[in-house]
């Protein structure tokens, strides 16, 4: 009896400590995620305060809307130019790092060093790189011309390509660090038996890397690359900052996050088509994060499944 009373008093202190954040997120999060789904059904746009529901009308328009559509391309060209060597070389350095073998010194230093980009404002990294890549007398352009590689000053930020990859660029570079965190903690947790067992049996290093380290690794790399989707995704700051806030040239660098913010807070102010546009980039994320959690899962052999069936 006295423990059942001693548990109801830590339960309600423990509802009373917790009654913030759920108030917190009930009014800062659901809310508006709520708000955001009615508004998509509505027309609400310009100075009114106060919209009708129109049904799909913005949903059938958004599928057939091929500047939406081309965002979406531009979004995920950009996210892939991003990502594919952010893992690559995250795992390449985390399996370094944590090779005992190796023993390398100041391993928290390294990770420091990779980690501090992601400490950074975006909005101080964008500036930084319109300066570092400024034309005529920015300091990249500068130094071409002294080693001689261009004979005249390049607008980076007139390229397609290269503003392409500058904004894939300062992606990877703020966000490998945490990438590589994750992968070295993942790492760590495997077991020293499993390559004790494997160098006894004969193993080598690429081996052991490849057979027992990749493999266990991927419920993190799976972790990793639908985070990093959903976050590219939702890319907005640096394209946005370095570009004309319109992701130009020629709209290449424009997201589904600035195209929203676009028809939602320029021109317009079409604030129920950009409502729309916000629930189907969570549509083709979930669609999407469903796909490649199919694709990746492990699956019984057949010859298994046959034997179940029997």
């Amino acid at each position: 009896m006295v423990k059942s009373d001693v548990q109801k008093r830590l339960n309600k202190y423990g509802y009373i400590f917790t009654l913030p954040f759920v108030i917190i997120f009930l009014i800062f999060n659901l809310w508006p995620t709520i708000y955001t789904f009615l508004l998509s059904f509505g027309d609400l746009r310009g100075l009114k305060t106060s919209y009708n529901i129109i049904g799909i009308a913005n949903f059938a328009k958004l599928v057939s809307d091929p500047y939406f559509w081309g965002a979406v391309v531009n979004t995920f060209i950009i996210w892939g130019l991003n990502f594919a060597p952010q893992l690559g070389l995250a795992l390449l350095f985390a399996v370094w790092l944590t090779n005992t073998k190796f023993n390398l010194r100041g391993k928290n230093l390294f990770r420091a060093l990779f980690y501090m980009p992601n400490l950074l404002t975006a909005t101080s990294v964008a500036i930084l790189f319109r300066s570092l890549f400024a034309y005529p007398v920015g300091p990249v352009n500068q130094l071409l011309l002294n080693i001689g590689i261009v004979s005249e000053a390049f607008q980076f930020f007139r390229s397609v390509p290269s503003s392409r990859i500058i904004v894939a660029f300062i992606q990877w570079w703020m966000w490998c660090g945490q990438t590589l965190i994750l992968l070295m903690a993942a790492i760590t947790a495997i077991s020293p038996s499993l390559y004790e067992s494997a160098v006894i049996d004969g193993a080598n290093e690429w081996q052991c890397t490849w057979k027992i380290t990749v493999p266990l690794l991927r419920p993190m790399m799976f972790y990793l690359l639908i985070t990093s989707m959903v976050g590219g995704m939702q890319m907005f700051d640096i394209p946005f900052l370095l570009t004309d806030m319109h992701g130009g040239p020629d709209y290449k660098i424009r997201t589904t996050a600035i195209y929203m913010y676009n028809i939602a807070f320029q021109g317009r102010n079409d604030y129920s088509y950009a409502a729309a546009i916000s629930i189907g980039m969570f549509v083709i994320t979930i669609i999407l994060a469903l796909g490649i959690n199919y694709m990746i899962k492990e699956r019984a052999p057949k010859s298994y499944k046959k034997g179940v069936r029997k």
